[in-house]
């Protein structure tokens, strides 16, 4: 990889045998990125096994896939293009691996949709759109492919291009194009295919260097979930260090803080390190630990922002949600279900689905609704057991998306779309010293009276 090339993180998806595998790999020889000698081995291997190469032999690699034909992981492949290089994500397209193609996609900034012209719209091409819109990717690229079968038929490709044109239009997903393609045949995937003259945009790879990496806000507000608080009294040292990873902006020494929910307030004292020279900044991306000139009792879960500054970072117990459920057992009311986000853990319960997203199998209407099963996706508003801090996905990624846990099963996920609670922030740090405050606070106490009166505990 160049370190001088920007790098882009790009997922591609759809369903199974719709042919992703054989456009990445495609893109991979025809923009000769592969190791040199690979694509002639490739074809070797096949040759001397009786199989007919395909492009998509470049990429799965595991015996499994192999054998079945489907992609079961999100394989990591690195590509170049004169603009820049990627790491491009081939997410599975099987309804059993949906999982992982969640995870694969939760790391992109943009995503490739393929679609199979000879099987049209399939309905896990909607479950996919419908993971691209629940994880907040708004640049999406739909590649129709295998229309060397259909002998390049443009009423084909305007057909499935307006069908899904306007169900994406239903999760306010627009997609910057619609790209004719023969994936096999490397149709309009870095050239132009002579034999669509009808289509007259870009090529696949144009279209890729289009895309936009997620630009680095200098002026972004600070944020840092609270991972834990050390301390080291058994060494004689009296430092509480506050440490975890900053998501958003930067912070100095001399700034004051406050953590949210408890409202509380510091200002930093030194930005600590280990074995490292000191430093008066930290920023976006580092795990940092803070010493604070205000001896204060605050825990895990909690996030340190900026008190001077205007934050979207908000505390509630209420959140409107769009969320994709894969537990076995149904998302059903009247239950709890684990709630992670960030650093913090509490307990949620599914209060209201507000619609359902994409073609129900249950027969009813939204609003009879009474569970989301697997598989199925819904915009729902969920209650927790006790207030935590958060923004909507769209202010910050890394606070506004949550895993939910049911038993020991990560049953779903999704992100933040508002903060349906009132006042809450307000109320957070008014009623003086809470429980887990008081706990700490004889933590310490403790430790005190150990070290002063060490004959006595």
């Amino acid at each position: 990889m160049d370190e001088q090339l920007e790098r882009m993180n790009i997922v591609i998806t759809g369903h199974v045998d719709h042919g992703k595998s054989t456009l990445v790999g495609r893109l991979l020889a025809d923009t000769k990125t592969l190791p040199q000698g690979k694509l002639e081995s490739v074809k070797d291997s096949c040759k001397k096994n009786g199989r007919v190469f395909e492009y998509a032999f470049l990429l799965d690699a595991l015996d499994d896939e192999q054998k079945q034909g489907i992609t079961i992981d999100s394989a990591r492949i690195f590509f170049r293009s004169p603009l820049r290089e990627y790491i491009i994500i081939d997410a599975p397209g099987h309804i059993e691996f949906l999982r992982n193609m969640l995870s694969g996609a939760s790391r992109a900034v943009a995503a490739v949709l393929v679609i199979d012209a000879v099987e049209g719209v399939a309905e896990n091409s909607k479950r996919h759109g419908l993971i691209l819109s629940l994880l907040g990717i708004s640049q999406v690229l739909v590649a129709v492919n295998k229309l060397d079968v259909l002998n390049y038929d443009e009423a084909v490709f305007e057909h499935i291009k307006n069908e899904y044109e306007q169900y994406l239009a239903t999760l306010k997903v627009k997609p910057l194009a619609f790209v004719p393609v023969s994936a096999r045949e490397g149709k309009n995937i870095t050239k132009q295919a002579l034999e669509m003259p009808w289509y007259t945009g870009k090529t696949i790879l144009e279209v890729l260097d289009s895309f936009q990496n997620l630009p680095e806000d200098e002026e972004a507000f600070f944020a840092m979930p609270l991972q834990d608080v050390y301390r080291f009294s058994n060494d004689n040292d009296e430092r509480r260090i506050y440490a975890g990873t900053i998501v958003s902006g930067e912070v100095r020494p001399e700034d004051k803080v406050r953590f949210l929910p408890s409202n509380k307030e510091a200002h930093i004292d030194r930005i600590e390190g280990w074995n490292a020279p000191e430093k008066t900044v930290a920023k976006t991306g580092e795990a940092s630990g803070f010493t604070l000139r205000e001896g204060i009792y605050v825990k895990r879960g909690e996030v340190m922002v900026k008190a001077d500054e205007n934050t979207p970072v908000s505390v509630g117990t209420k959140i409107k949600a769009n969320l994709i459920w894969l537990g076995e057992t149904p998302l059903v009311f009247n239950k709890d279900y684990l709630f992670k986000l960030g650093s913090a853990k509490t307990t949620a319960m599914l209060e209201k689905i507000d619609c359902f997203l994409g073609e129900s199998s249950h027969g009813e209407s939204v609003q009879e609704i009474s569970e989301l099963r697997r598989h199925e996706c819904g915009s729902v508003v969920l209650s927790l057991a006790h207030p935590i801090a958060f923004s909507t996905f769209y202010d910050n990624p890394s606070l506004g998306r949550f895993v939910m846990v049911d038993g020991y099963d990560a049953a779903g996920g999704g992100i933040v779309v508002a903060n349906l609670s009132a006042n809450e922030q307000t109320k957070a740090g008014s009623s003086g010293i809470n429980a887990a405050d008081l706990a700490d606070f004889e933590e310490e106490l403790f430790a005190l009276l150990k070290k002063y009166f060490p004959q006595r505990f």
